[in-house]
């Protein structure tokens, strides 16, 4: 039994996709029925648009029901499974406004903002929208940044050209953690999208450590060795994880981190930087050359910037692949 503050109830009024759904071919169906219907069949879902939501009063038990490998909560249509973010990944919890792509253009300007990052929750979801947004964001000069789990297809990928950077998730090197700990999900096409996006614009990656689950010498040494063959100036961040919602395992070790980031520098890595840990010396910026920082930050501060215009190092001359050409959305 466990404690839940909204229940969502989904009824199946469509007369033939209820009995479509349950098998039931010998039903006879209203023509009201038939002709209302609306609804369309994947190969692996059922997708059905919500007509009405109504609030109704509840008092009894809740049971916590768990899907036996996968781990993901189900209710009717709906999975929810385990998120760091998970005050953002709840309806309930979401305040927003309606902004048209036009009017968030002009408040990024007006605020003297560089560029439009699309973020909280993933950006895929909400694609037309970011596409709209980013085409027009671009004409004024703004340069446009996904922040992904990426989950998404090559087509997908393919559309991306109103994009100048994208920070991907990779949640773990190990297709078990992606399918328990992740609600069913897969590696390759995480690892496929990163190399397609990658040979499209700048790419950073970030993985959140979870102790027992992801954190060991030998997966961050794959993980490193595979983002090495990308290449070696790729950043990567090896971030903290702090218990969340279902998700109750002890905090990441500072020690974690920075054994994390010698693996990554060991297998030839020059940008690799430790986060949620503000103070430790992996947030910052360093030349791949001479060593010298040339980014100093703490937390989300940046406490110095040494870098030049055009990305170059000031004491070797080196050029330091944290810097975008936004004008022509390209690395210089």
């Amino acid at each position: 039994m466990v404690n839940q503050s909204t229940l969502y109830y989904v009824k199946l009024t469509a007369e033939r996709f209820r009995n479509d759904f349950l098998g039931n071919k010998n039903a006879k169906l209203r023509k009201k029925s038939e002709g209302s219907l609306k609804f369309e069949e994947t190969d692996t879902h059922w997708l059905v648009p919500i007509f009405k939501i109504r609030k109704k009063k509840y008092a009894g038990y809740v049971y916590n029901m768990e899907v036996e490998g996968e781990h993901s909560y189900l209710a009717s249509f709906v999975g929810v499974a385990n998120c760091q973010n998970w005050e953002i990944s709840q309806p309930e919890r979401i305040m927003g406004q309606n902004i048209l792509p036009e009017q968030l253009v002009d408040m990024a300007l007006r605020s003297h903002s560089h560029g439009i990052a699309y973020t909280y929750t993933e950006p895929t979801i909400f694609f037309e929208y970011a596409k709209d947004t980013a085409i027009l964001a671009r004409k004024k000069g703004l340069y446009n940044v996904f922040v992904s789990n990426g989950y998404m297809t090559p087509e997908c990928v393919e559309q991306l050209g109103f994009l100048d950077a994208a920070r991907l998730d990779l949640k773990a090197f190990d297709d078990k953690f992606y399918k328990n700990v992740c609600g069913g999900a897969q590696l390759e096409p995480v690892l496929k999208s990163i190399k397609l996006l990658h040979a499209k614009m700048h790419v950073e990656i970030i993985t959140l450590l979870i102790p027992t689950l992801n954190d060991s010498d030998e997966e961050i040494r794959a993980l490193s060795k595979w983002v090495r063959k990308l290449g070696p100036n790729v950043p990567l961040h090896f971030t903290a994880y702090y218990p969340a919602n279902r998700m109750t395992i002890e905090p990441t070790p500072i020690e974690t981190l920075v054994r994390a980031r010698k693996i990554a520098k060991e297998e030839g890595l020059n940008h690799v930087y430790t986060g949620n840990r503000p103070g430790d010396e992996g947030e910052s910026t360093y030349c791949q050359k001479c060593g010298a920082r040339v980014i100093w930050r703490v937390g989300f501060e940046v406490v110095e910037n040494k870098l030049a215009k055009d990305g170059k190092c000031p004491k070797c001359g080196e050029w330091i692949p944290v810097m975008l050409d936004w004008k022509r959305g390209r690395r210089k």
